[in-house]
């Protein structure tokens, strides 16, 4: 369950306490779900097929039905680019290469056993996202603050598991699920709105345990630590290992990995016994599963030495030529020394401010020219109003940035961020 484990975001947006957890590019996906040709009356009709469309699962998408002027809708056109991309499936890519190394280690391990999806549609309806993993209807990863809505029943998925419900109806019992996921995400080195997760699920049936002469959830608890302990040498080579209990909703009991590498302990991944709702729904009355989450981006930073997030959507070949298929921990050698260039900004808050809009605004401005949004000051004056100071940290990975370009980028982000955030600049 890719919820588990995903990116360290979640520890200020939300999800954490759930972990376990171009408009012209044309792409392919091998399944869309029926949202996107839904004649739903809270939905628009799906347009016929354009030229500036994005092919998902065979329906053309305008990008003006994922970008929509709809007051639920929150896409914008920044992260309406990345649909698409794709990275994992790029086999010189370090995901891809990444990704590869994962699947080598269950077909070897497990061989013709788990089936793989690396491309369904990031589209999903928010009951897939949010109810079919037992997301509590209250909990604040459903809020417009942390998830991208296409419409109030429609999202960009914030985490793999959106498909597994789906896929244990259709019968699937061993599988690994990979694909790009959204989030609105704060800015730093190791944050981005667009990011990519692993999950797998394997499902026992009585005749698994009963002749171990164990209980169901002890045998598929100690099955599950075996699997992911040879996954984390297969990656990491012979290293320390510790198992953390921890809590989620959808796992009991719930465990995270961790292992000694480079003389620090490194939280892998999240994983655990799958709630018995979660099977129940999907008419697995009699099973008993296992599920594991991890974010792609987070190890392959470790692996491969790579020290910002945003080098994995990079073009320049001065990043991409130094991978190769199935070369696992090439060192990155870095290119850039360009500094970075600071503008502070202040205002006092509004009711209705928070950093992740804020941070949506600095990226639809200046995009992977923002390298941090960091608040460095904040007070409360006698009147009870609070000012907020923010240090907005530019840098390109790829050229020297002018001084003209920078303040080009500070005014139009305080122009924005006062109309659209209701703030007062100081």
């Amino acid at each position: 369950m890719s919820i588990f484990l995903s990116n360290p975001t979640l520890l200020r947006n939300g999800f954490r306490s759930l972990m376990f957890l171009t408009p012209s590019v044309s792409i392919s996906y091998s399944t869309c779900t029926s949202v996107l040709s839904s004649d739903d009356s809270r939905r628009k009709k799906w347009r016929q097929p354009v030229v500036s469309a994005l092919e998902l699962g065979g329906v053309k998408i305008a990008k003006e039905d994922v970008v929509r002027e709809d007051p639920t809708n929150n896409v914008p056109d920044s992260i309406f680019s990345k649909l698409g991309m794709q990275l994992h499936r790029r086999p010189t890519h370090p995901l891809g290469i990444l990704k590869n190394a994962i699947f080598d280690y269950f077909d070897t391990n497990y061989p013709n056993k788990f089936d793989k999806f690396d491309d369904l549609c990031p589209i999903v309806s928010a009951k897939e996202n949010f109810d079919d993993v037992l997301v509590p209807a209250d909990h604040v990863s459903r809020s417009y603050n942390d998830t991208y809505y296409v419409d109030s029943e429609t999202v960009l998925r914030c985490h793999t598991s959106a498909h597994q419900a789906d896929l244990l109806r259709k019968g699937h019992t061993h599988f690994l699920v990979i694909g790009d996921v959204y989030r609105r995400d704060s800015i730093d080195a190791t944050h981005y709105p667009v990011f990519h997760q692993m999950e797998g699920v394997r499902v026992f049936c009585p005749d698994d345990w009963e002749a171990s002469g164990m209980d169901a959830t002890s045998y598929a608890a100690g099955d599950l630590k075996t699997c992911l302990e040879g996954l984390a040498s297969h990656l990491f080579g012979a290293v320390e290992m510790r198992w953390v209990d921890t809590y989620f909703p959808f796992t009991n009991p719930s465990f995270e990995l961790e292992i000694y590498f480079q003389d620090k302990w490194l939280e892998v991944l999240g994983c655990g016994v799958t709630e018995q709702e979660i099977l129940k729904r999907s008419g697995k009355t009699n099973n008993v599963a296992w599920a594991f989450g991890l974010g792609l981006e987070r190890l392959a930073m470790v692996l491969f030495d790579i020290p910002d997030i945003r080098l994995f959507w990079s073009s320049d070949e001065r990043f991409t030529s130094q991978f190769l298929k199935g070369e696992l921990g090439t060192k990155f050698k870095p290119y850039s020394k360009f500094p970075p260039c600071f503008k502070d900004m202040s205002f006092w808050l509004s009711d209705s401010f928070t950093e992740n809009n804020l941070c949506e605004i600095v990226r639809g401005v200046a995009g992977d020219l923002v390298e941090e949004v960091r608040l460095i000051d904040n007070f409360t004056n006698k009147k009870g109003m609070t000012s907020h100071c923010y240090r907005i940290a530019y840098r390109s990975m790829e050229r020297s940035l002018t001084d003209d370009e920078i303040n080009e980028l500070q005014w139009n982000v305080r122009d924005q961020v006062q109309s659209k955030l209701s703030v007062v600049l100081r």
